[in-house]
């Protein structure tokens, strides 16, 4: 069984969504090993011991990070990333979409997040087909938990629609979904998509892409697929 943690990261421009797809066996260790990064910070930084390993509150000083200096920040997350990217059997999906160019193409646009979780699920459910696995999808808490479920339901039936439209086979059960605070690995695949999403951004001061870029480069390997999709591209 590949546990799939599922969470979204966003500016005004593009919105991601990423997945974090852990062999049942690999989760406990990689869990434990957040947890020790947690520790560390705890015993060295004193953060609150139930801080979480959120991505925007880590980069920016905020909530349980407050007070922290940057450099000290950034090494919790380097430490964060050095532990996904140790894993060998996990495989990273992030899918995006350009919001202004989704919004010019159609009248009536379907939202960003849901247009991008079916693309997303629709690679969980490929990557688990050639493993000859099934995925259980942890998606971080998010409004109309209802509607997504129904998402899922229709896609297994009918397909996820587009042009590479599927039916979904490998994922089982429905979307499940829980409060960041209660899972290290919720709070892994927001580490991983924030840090992507920041890639990408123009204007970036040239010492923090630097940073980012080197700690993107400890979990480059367990990426599986990434695209950003254009809605405007090749239309007239």
């Amino acid at each position: 069984m590949l546990l799939t943690y599922v969470d979204e990261s966003f500016t005004a421009r593009v919105y991601w969504i990423g997945a974090l797809m852990v062999p049942d066996a690999a989760a406990i260790p990689l869990s434990e090993a957040l947890n020790a990064v947690v520790a560390g910070a705890v015993k060295t930084y004193g953060v609150p011991v139930d801080v979480e390993l959120h991505g925007y509150d880590i980069f920016h000083g905020r909530k349980g990070w407050k007070g922290v200096p940057p450099r000290a920040r950034i090494a919790v997350y380097k430490a964060a990333m050095a532990a996904v990217g140790a894993q060998e059997d996990v495989a990273i999906i992030l899918r995006g979409v350009k919001r202004e160019q989704l919004v010019k193409r159609y009248t009536y646009p379907r939202p960003a997040h849901e247009v991008v979780l079916s693309h997303v699920l629709e690679r969980v459910d490929g990557y688990a087909a050639s493993r000859e696995e099934y995925a259980l999808v942890i998606a971080d808490e998010v409004h109309d938990q209802a509607g997504h479920r129904a998402d899922l339901d229709r896609y297994r039936v009918s397909g996820t629609g587009g042009y590479r439209s599927r039916k979904l086979t490998r994922i089982v059960d429905t979307l499940h979904f829980a409060p960041s605070h209660a899972s290290r690995l919720v709070q892994a695949v927001d580490l991983v998509t924030f840090l992507f999403q920041r890639l990408g951004i123009p204007g970036t001061d040239p010492r923090a892409a630097v940073i980012n870029e080197q700690l993107w480069a400890l979990c480059e390997p367990r990426r599986y697929h990434s695209h950003c999709w254009d809605p405007m591209a090749n239309q007239h």
